[in-house]
């Protein structure tokens, strides 16, 4: 038997790398030391809320997206960070770690011949920082600053489709709202990756649904007779 997809893209930020705690822990430090307290699970929410209507006002370079949802987050919490301040999500990003499973995961799929990817929101130099915690090379990498565009606008997919060519490709994310919806309203293959244990949102179905990766690379490996 072989295998289904010769290529499969990923979300990064909240797929491959544990973002919630790379945002918690960057927001603890600053609001420390600017003498402020705030609470992980509500700076989280608050995040998840402003961040994509930053994303959608104008295009901005994700440096400026994470500076300006910070200041905002901020105030919504309770305290002001000054503009000169405002860069340490961006500071940050580069030490949000991969989840535990994530390496392991790409290295068995890069392993079997399938030509791995990344479509994400972010800058180009940031994303390069985040791929030192990877052992695998990607082969189309898209992002933000390329298309001038953030998901769920489907300039990232168009472009990754225009790149890999007629090859059967699969994406793989965690985000309803940023991929699955607009994957699969471009009849594009997806795999949710459910971390958190979600329910579905919309009429958008994912073709496969794990709990993480190493549960995507196992499904894989099991259609693939390998």
């Amino acid at each position: 038997m072989g295998r289904d997809f010769d290529a499969i893209t990923f979300d990064c930020y909240g797929t491959l790398i544990d973002w919630e705690s790379g945002i918690g822990s960057a927001f603890e430090n600053a609001a420390a030391a600017a003498g402020a307290e705030v609470h992980r699970p509500s700076v989280l929410a608050t995040y998840a809320a402003i961040e994509p209507a930053v994303q959608g006002e104008k295009y901005r370079s994700y440096r400026e997206v994470l500076a300006e949802t910070a200041a905002r987050v901020a105030r919504r919490e309770g305290w002001e960070v000054p503009a000169p301040s405002r860069g340490f999500l961006a500071d940050s990003l580069p030490r949000w770690p991969p989840f535990p499973d994530t390496d392991a995961a790409l290295c068995r799929l890069s392993a079997s011949g399938i030509t791995l990817g990344i479509l994400s929101n972010v800058d180009d130099d940031l994303l390069a920082e985040t791929r030192k915690h990877f052992s695998v090379s990607f082969d189309c990498i898209v992002t933000a600053e390329q298309v001038g565009a953030y998901k769920p606008a489907e300039a990232h997919f168009r472009e990754a489709r225009r790149r890999l060519g007629a090859v059967r490709w699969l994406h793989a994310a965690q985000s309803y709202f940023h991929d699955v919806v607009p994957a699969r309203a471009l009849g594009i293959p997806v795999a949710w990756v459910n971390r958190k244990g979600e329910k579905p949102s919309g009429t958008a179905r994912p073709d496969f649904e794990v709990r993480n990766l190493a549960e995507l690379a196992e499904l894989l490996s099991d259609r693939a007779g390998v």
